[in-house]
């Protein structure tokens, strides 16, 4: 089984926690490819940051998704997952919608613990399209100042503990789920240091790959994550003007 896992932004520091946590995740026969984006920012915190972060994600899988399984979108926020869900042929899966699901298979309400305040307002907007903010307890962040995006687990590992204990006893989590690709091992780390199950987005996101592959569920043919219809284009990379053509 091969798994192809891009992370949307540039931090090639992020990516090697990414493919650390990806690793010990994986099956023994699981091989992973892993891609950084080609361009965008240093790390996805807005709407546009994701918005720029899906476009690049797209050329990554255009280029890189011919001969693998799976393809894992590698940042919080999922951007560009519905998207690359129509023109590629192999489940495509994000970090969110993977750890939402396993939370909600380990209790009924979950919170999420977020690396930065700004995230919040839009965290939320991903968790209610994927119709599960009847089950969200609520949303902690860090406010203070990120030294460095790649040390962020080691720099704040008290202020991250704090949040996740506030949030079992002041908003009623029955699990944690730790957002973002920075927060990449984390999970395993607090194990057994919390009252509840903590999940993670990249482990969840590559268990629930190997699931989909092994289920061999198809491609769908028709509805709305069916293949974009064949239109005239311009100006698009040539690998994404080759997937759209297609079909």
């Amino acid at each position: 089984m091969r798994l192809l896992i891009v992370n949307p932004n540039i931090s090639t520091s992020v990516t090697a926690l990414i493919e650390a946590e990806a690793r010990r995740s994986a099956s023994a026969t699981t091989a992973l490819t892993m891609q950084t984006a080609p361009f965008g920012v240093a790390y996805i915190e807005t709407r546009f940051e994701a918005l720029i972060g899906a476009y690049a994600t797209a050329q990554v899988a255009a280029e890189h998704a011919p001969g693998h399984d799976a393809v894992i979108v590698a940042a919080f926020g999922d951007p560009g997952l519905a998207g690359l869900r129509e023109v590629l042929p192999m489940p495509v899966l994000g970090l969110t919608e993977s750890a939402l699901a396993s939370a909600c298979l380990l209790g009924q309400r979950f919170s999420i613990v977020a690396i930065s305040q700004r995230i919040s307002a839009w965290y939320r907007e991903v968790v209610e399209a994927n119709g599960l903010i009847g089950r969200l307890a609520s949303i902690r962040a860090l406010d203070q100042p990120l030294a460095g995006i790649a040390s962020v687990q080691t720099d704040h590992a008290l202020a991250l503990k704090a949040l996740c204990e506030r949030a079992v006893a002041e908003d009623g989590a029955d699990v944690i789920v730790l957002a973002g690709a920075p927060l990449a091992g984390l999970a395993r780390s607090l194990r057994g240091q919390l009252p509840v199950p903590v999940v993670d987005g990249v482990s969840s996101a590559v268990r629930h790959a190997e699931s989909l592959v092994a289920l061999a569920p198809g491609k769908a043919t028709r509805g709305s994550f069916a293949p974009p219809p064949l239109k005239p284009n311009a100006g698009l990379p040539e690998a994404i003007a080759r997937m759209l053509a297609r079909g």
